[in-house]
């Protein structure tokens, strides 16, 4: 009986997490969409706020001793600190240059992409109705692509790039936490910083730093009040990310994308 509560308790926390990455999910796609529609924010330099911010927040979590910092080895997060920057600059790409339809529709192929790493890589199985899903998500995604009247080659590019680099983030998350024997705070305390470096070195290289259209500009208070939001959203996202493959496996976050989806063909106003 008690193993039966405990098992019907977890899976309500993981229900929970699957349902608050959803709307924490939701909430940023529109925000960043917002803020490089309406305030043309470059996109390195939002994700360089994003990954600040999320350490930030560790570090706030931690003195508030919601987790207990493990001591890791920096070469053994180098690959995976690369992967998070460019698993989230890729994607914010694909948002700047594609509708928001057309980017929440690629992103389904990261299941695909996610099965097949793991087949060939790691030599996982997957039962023959798991593969069979496969198929309607990838003829829809190249419909969809095909007919889609704002057809955009270089935003079709930043959409493929970012499904693969999401795609082997995510499987290395979890592999990561696994090897290093880490809760999902753990290893995000220690990779956030190392992939907040990594782009302020690139950023000077790809966008201006100051004046007009540079992270240190003249932005309005209301574009820096976006940004700010949009970081402490992308906390909340990259948490609840590593929490559910932590708890689960590399593909159970893409559930809430099928989910934002469902509610898309039942609401066209949605995005």
């Amino acid at each position: 009986m008690a193993s039966l509560a405990d098992r019907v308790r977890g899976n309500g926390r993981i229900a929970a997490g699957l349902l608050f990455n959803l709307l924490v999910s939701i909430c940023i796609v529109f925000l960043n969409k917002w803020i490089y529609v309406h305030h043309g924010f470059p996109n390195m330099s939002l994700t360089l706020v994003h990954f600040v911010v999320t350490w930030l927040g560790l570090y706030i979590c931690q003195k508030l001793d919601i987790f207990a910092p493990k001591s890791l080895p920096p070469s053994k997060l180098l690959l995976l600190a690369l992967s998070f920057c460019g698993f989230v600059v890729f994607t914010n790409l694909s948002l700047q240059n594609n509708t928001i339809g057309t980017y929440q529709l690629a992103k389904a192929m990261t299941t695909p992409v996610i099965i097949a790493i793991q087949t060939f890589c790691y030599q996982k199985s997957f039962s023959a109705r798991i593969q069979l899903t496969l198929i309607p998500i990838t003829v829809g995604v190249i419909l969809n692509s095909y007919y889609d009247v704002k057809f955009n080659f270089l935003g079709m590019v930043f959409a493929a790039l970012g499904v693969l680099v999401t795609s082997l983030y995510q499987v290395w998350v979890g592999a990561k936490q696994h090897e290093l024997q880490v809760n999902s705070m753990q290893l995000l305390y220690y990779q956030a910083p190392m992939s907040s470096a990594m782009l302020l070195i690139a950023v000077p290289f790809f966008e201006p730093v100051f004046g007009e259209g540079g992270i240190f500009g003249p932005w309005s208070l209301s574009a820096l009040l976006m940004v700010l939001l949009s970081g402490v959203i992308a906390f909340m996202v990259n948490l609840s990310i590593y929490w559910i493959i932590g708890n689960t496996s590399p593909v159970t976050p893409l559930i809430p994308e099928f989910l934002h989806h469902a509610v898309k063909s039942r609401h066209p106003s949605v995005a």
